[in-house]
């Protein structure tokens, strides 16, 4: 097996931290992002590899993260867009003015990915985006209003962040296909993690409970997907630009064929992420 520079976010905990410990132990190059210091350095030290910081809340903080990764690594085969989290019961923003999910879950790895695309297609690189069974359960998708400033359930952001993922996922592909980048999406499964506890979202109750390991999957369970899509030669071993479920195509929420929704998410979501003009 051919070694891969690997660019893990969310790489702090849960699958994220289980999927770099096994793509290290297999050969290949990890490089592990997150956001607590203490939690991504501990992962970093004990593999011995390369991290770097990051807080997808804060888009100045993904800038950076972005012109390091540019600078430090000329080749990149795999970006693995794995951070996010379903956050509290009342709607937030963040510093940037985004409602908190979205930009955690959905803009900021769409940042990433744009701010590294020239690094990403001179490696023909692979972009797998870690979505979530919730696009297809819990997501009301409504481009008019994309940050739920007129219904926000924590839920509900949450499953239209995940369908956001894996529409930006067909459109990438579709956009950049040609020049050699590839894309898949994928639900990791209920994981046995602290990744919703906060009260309010909906989800506390599930990750809290003291059965929970029991019923759910280890991170290493729900890493599996995430190592078989990165070390497998894209359109080769799977195929692309779909979403997927324990290594296998699955259906997503019937609005993920929509090329039309697809590409106005894109543009809507540069948009976004433009300067807003001088004077303003």
């Amino acid at each position: 097996m051919a070694q891969k520079v690997i660019v893990i976010t969310g790489a702090s905990d849960g699958i994220g931290r289980a999927a770099a410990r096994r793509l290290h132990s297999d050969g290949h190059e990890v490089v592990v992002v997150g956001r607590s210091p203490q939690k991504t350095r501990a992962v970093a030290d004990e593999l011995g590899v390369e991290h770097h910081l990051a807080d997808f809340a804060d888009l100045a903080s993904v800038r950076e993260l972005a012109a390091n990764l540019a600078s430090r690594h000329p080749r990149i085969d795999v970006l693995a867009n794995n951070a996010g989290g379903i956050f509290g019961k009342q709607r937030t923003v963040t510093v940037d003015g985004h409602e908190t999910t979205f930009q955690v879950d959905y803009l900021a790895p769409f940042l990433l990915t744009q701010l590294l695309m020239p690094t990403l297609i001179a490696s023909k690189a692979t972009v797998i985006n870690t979505s979530s069974l919730a696009n297809r359960i819990f997501s009301r998708f409504d481009l008019d209003d994309l940050e739920s400033e007129r219904r926000y359930r924590p839920i509900r952001a949450y499953g239209n962040a995940k369908l956001a993922q894996v529409l930006f996922t067909k459109e990438l592909e579709r956009r950049h296909g040609a020049e050699g980048v590839t894309s898949t999406a994928f639900h990791p499964g209920a994981i046995a993690t602290n990744f919703s506890v906060d009260e309010g979202t909906g989800m506390a109750g599930l990750y809290r409970w003291r059965l929970r390991d029991l019923v759910m999957q280890s991170p290493e369970q729900g890493a599996s997907t995430l190592v078989f899509l990165a070390e497998g030669e894209p359109g080769v071993d799977y195929p692309t630009g779909l979403y997927y479920t324990r290594s296998r195509p699955a259906r997503a929420h019937r609005l993920a064929d929509d090329a039309d929704l697809a590409r106005e998410l894109w543009d809507r979501s540069v948009e976004m992420l433009e300067p807003a003009p001088a004077g303003r």
